[in-house]
């Protein structure tokens, strides 16, 4: 027992902050900026489009009193329409498999793999057993300098 917990205590942990890391690397603060500027630029896209929507639902109900059934079901019909062509526009450039998804893996996956390389020789070369990300840990309450690695991870990466 008293061997089990010896090797207890020798374990090591430590914590990095993953949003200190990248925020040091060019590349990423580089692809960050394209993300967001194409972000922008869908976004922008999205909203003109629903801009026409609103404007044309708002003609619609000016005009709706004087139009026949057959003219009001397919002005409405057209809104519904036009609300569907956004819908899918937004899930083409922000879904689950969206091009933007697709940029953001382009762009930030080889930054991750070579973050990850380096917390890997790290944690190897000091024998440590796990290395907690505090950027993505929420409810941290307490943490010791002493045991902070980030500066160590942007050093073997830079």
């Amino acid at each position: 027992m008293a061997l089990s917990s010896a090797a207890m205590f020798a374990q090591k942990v430590a914590y990095i902050n993953t949003e200190t890391i990248l925020q040091t690397l060019p590349e990423y603060v580089s692809a960050q900026t394209e993300l967001n500027t194409l972000s922008d630029k869908y976004r922008a896209t999205i909203e003109t489009e629903v801009a026409k929507i609103d404007e044309l639902y708002q003609q619609y109900q000016s005009e709706k009193a004087s139009l026949t059934q057959s003219q009001r079901t397919q002005k409405e019909n057209e809104i519904i329409s036009m609300e569907r062509a956004v819908k899918e526009k937004q899930d083409i450039y922000f879904g689950e498999d969206g091009i933007m998804s697709d940029k953001s893996k382009e762009l930030l996956n080889p930054i991750q793999e070579k973050v990850n390389k380096a917390i890997a020789k790290v944690a190897a070369k000091d024998d440590y057993i796990m290395i907690i990300d505090i950027a993505a840990t929420p409810g941290v309450v307490y943490k010791n300098d002493k045991y902070d690695l980030t500066q160590q991870i942007i050093n073997i990466i830079k």
